[in-house]
């Protein structure tokens, strides 16, 4: 079998002299790939064992990597690998006086054995990585050396962790099947935490009991979408529910000085529309029953005062954090979510609202095919991160063109990805809204009916379960204060006291 040096790409030392010790090569192992495809060739069931995680890019040497992208191939299309197959793919290379025929023998008279192909499998792939590390260090040294005038050192940053997440995802070689007992187990723990957990739920309280009960909480891992018309209230319900969380939120140490979360959780903010300062108004006035115009006018009298005092205690308190950055894309987003996760914790995610964010730079495609890669990358976020993720979309004009306002999942803008990526789609509508502005001339028989109309529907909100990967749909009623934009449980007639 040909040296090292004598392989395609790799420089001789004139004279055997000693290499300059400034230069190091880049972490590599020749004999962990020569012995692995030798192993292929001999054994093509090797190629089992490592086909779910190895690629043809993961090893060091050109030719190397022809062999196996070629070998991999063959095996796929449900033919021989052998010595004898592959050398007609190969064409001739300078091997150091041995052609490609015999260095394809030699592998062969010289493989491991099949047990030990996942082994140096995973040996390669793992220098990969650390190759592919020692290039993005490279990268990050030379563009902080000389970034362009317009690069800010955070654009920098964001860009390296980026590279540095796609390495880890790319580099995930764990998976695959698992034994059933393995997923009862799992399944069993997480009916065990729902039971201890308040309101008996499998996930997230979100506070509103009825929707609690058709959701089971917020469960980890799912991409919830929160959609309505303008003026229906979908930023009220998804501060309600993100402060609910928070406010519920108990944890416990572990033994390793980690905390981990008990009851409630995390809150991540990315409000893209409004400033930091407008929605804590906003929540401020939900919590303490004041509208938010009042506050912002300063008309408000010492009762209301001190109602606000109390609410703005309380929030200081809660584990809450906004990001008021507009313009993110994608990639910025999960890099800020990470980085919180990290550094703070993180058990819930809201996104208001999902298309103000922008896909990767770089492409150049429809606004629908940004949208695609902004939901896929959303659920890809929320599994990595293994936390609910609540994106708040607008809906198309469509449903106003309908005598029924109640949305529908082909409502969605851009809805095909959407529809699809999201576990769970949320729709807000509100009846009254849309009664409000179409009072009739007062004194005639349409206006009478519509005064029933509103009566039925005054203080009242209807949140429609349009899509359930893991639950039934259907429509829950909640209570809401139009004044205050708070949702709140509406009293069932089944839980009123008895009349007397």
């Amino acid at each position: 079998m040909p040296a090292i040096d004598n392989l395609p790409g790799r420089a001789v030392l004139a004279g055997g002299a000693s290499p300059d010790p400034t230069f190091r090569l880049a972490p590599h192992n020749v004999e962990a790939e020569q012995a692995l495809l030798g192993a292929i060739l001999v054994n093509n069931d090797a190629f089992d064992r490592v086909s779910d995680f190895l690629r043809a890019e993961h090893f060091s040497e050109e030719l190397h990597r022809r062999i196996f992208d070629i070998a991999s191939q063959l095996i796929r299309a449900g033919k021989l690998a052998s010595p004898i197959t592959l050398k007609t793919f190969l064409g001739e290379h300078d091997l150091g006086g041995v052609t490609v025929p015999q260095y394809l023998a030699r592998l062969a008279a010289e493989a491991t054995t099949v047990i030990n192909a996942e082994d140096y499998g995973r040996t390669i792939h793992d220098l990969a990585l650390r190759r592919d590390l020692i290039l993005i260090g490279e990268d990050v040294v030379n563009a902080a050396y000389d970034a362009p005038v317009g690069v800010s050192p955070r654009e920098q940053i964001e860009e390296a962790e980026r590279k540095l997440y796609s390495i880890a995802e790319n580099g995930r070689y764990e998976g695959g099947f698992q034994r059933f007992s393995d997923a009862l187990t799992t399944a069993v723990d997480m009916a065990a935490k729902a039971f201890e957990r308040d309101g008996r739920l499998s996930g997230i309280a979100t506070g509103l009991i009825e929707l609690d009960r058709k959701m089971g909480g917020l469960q980890p891992s799912d991409l919830i979408i929160v959609a309505g018309r303008p003026g229906m209230g979908k930023t009220a319900l998804a501060t309600n529910i993100a402060f609910n969380i928070a406010r519920s939120y108990e944890f416990k140490l572990n033994p390793d000085g980690t905390a981990e979360t008990v009851n409630g959780g995390i809150i991540g903010f990315f409000s893209l529309e409004m400033s930091a300062e407008q929605l804590a108004t906003r929540i401020i006035a939900e919590q303490a029953a004041v509208p938010s115009y009042k506050i912002r006018r300063g008309d408000i009298g010492e009762p209301e005062f001190h109602r606000i005092a109390q609410a703005a205690r309380e929030m200081q308190t809660i584990p809450f954090y906004i990001d008021q950055s507009g313009g993110l894309s994608i990639a910025q987003l999960a890099a800020r979510a990470r980085r919180l996760k990290r550094q703070r914790g993180l058990d819930v995610l809201v996104i208001d609202y999902l298309q103000l964010l922008g896909g990767s730079k770089t492409r150049s495609d429809s606004r629908v095919q940004e949208v695609t890669e902004i939901t896929t990358g959303l659920k890809a976020l929320a599994k990595d991160l293994n936390v609910p993720v609540i994106a708040l979309s607008q809906l198309s004009r469509q449903v106003e063109n309908r005598d029924d306002k109640r949305p529908q999942l082909s409502d969605l803008r851009e809805s095909g990805s959407i529809e699809q990526d999201a576990d769970v789609v949320l729709f807000v509508f509100r009846e009254e809204y849309y009664l409000n502005n179409r009072q009739p001339r007062e004194g005639t028989e349409e206006f009478i009916a519509w005064q029933a109309d509103m009566e039925k529907a005054h203080g009242k909100a209807e949140i429609i379960i349009g899509k359930q990967r893991h639950g039934p749909t259907g429509t829950v009623e909640l209570a809401f204060e139009a004044e205050v934009t708070r949702f709140s449980n509406l009293a069932r007639e089944d839980s009123l006291p008895e009349h007397f």
